[in-house]
């Protein structure tokens, strides 16, 4: 296989790498909103996260292996950054923050995993880009309702 690794293009590399990162970022601050949300839909969103981003990681573990790429260790500074704000807020406030950032955060995975699938070069980590797209759109759509249900103003990019 070391040799299929370095077939890879760094672009799929970098974009396995992030994939990575930002799902384990997304089951951290999905735990946060099991624990701190205040509403029913904001809790059961967080477990969707969690359970939803630890299978699509374990299948990208396996493709990162594949392909020689070492899976991040820890959460990123950004998702420090968040979730330290996030602690700090309870009731509403946490539940509107925790929304807004997570719409935020799904545009930009779902218009990664778009390039993915339409640049990327290597044939599994393209089909995990497809199959990712699908499940990022969807959460992406459903905190879009949930921001709606609760008068949650998200900023149009």
């Amino acid at each position: 296989m070391i040799l299929a690794a370095q077939t890879v293009s760094d672009a799929d590399k970098k974009f396995v790498k992030e994939a990575l990162q930002g799902g384990n970022d997304e089951v951290q601050l999905g735990k946060l909103a099991q624990e701190k949300g205040s509403s029913a839909d904001v809790k059961s969103f967080g477990e969707k996260m969690v359970a939803d981003h630890t299978q699509m990681g374990e299948h990208m573990i396996q493709i990162a292996q594949q392909i020689g790429v070492s899976p991040p260790s820890g959460n990123s500074m950004s998702e420090k950054t968040l979730s330290t704000k996030l602690h700090a807020l309870s009731g509403d406030s946490f539940d509107k923050s925790y929304i807004q950032a997570m719409i935020e955060d799904h545009k930009k995975d779902l218009a990664a995993f778009k390039q993915e699938v339409a640049n990327g070069s290597d044939p599994a980590v393209k089909a995990a880009a497809e199959k990712g797209a699908t499940v990022v759109a969807s959460h992406l759509q459903l905190a879009e309702q949930i921001a709606k249900s609760h008068n949650i103003e998200v900023s149009e990019r």
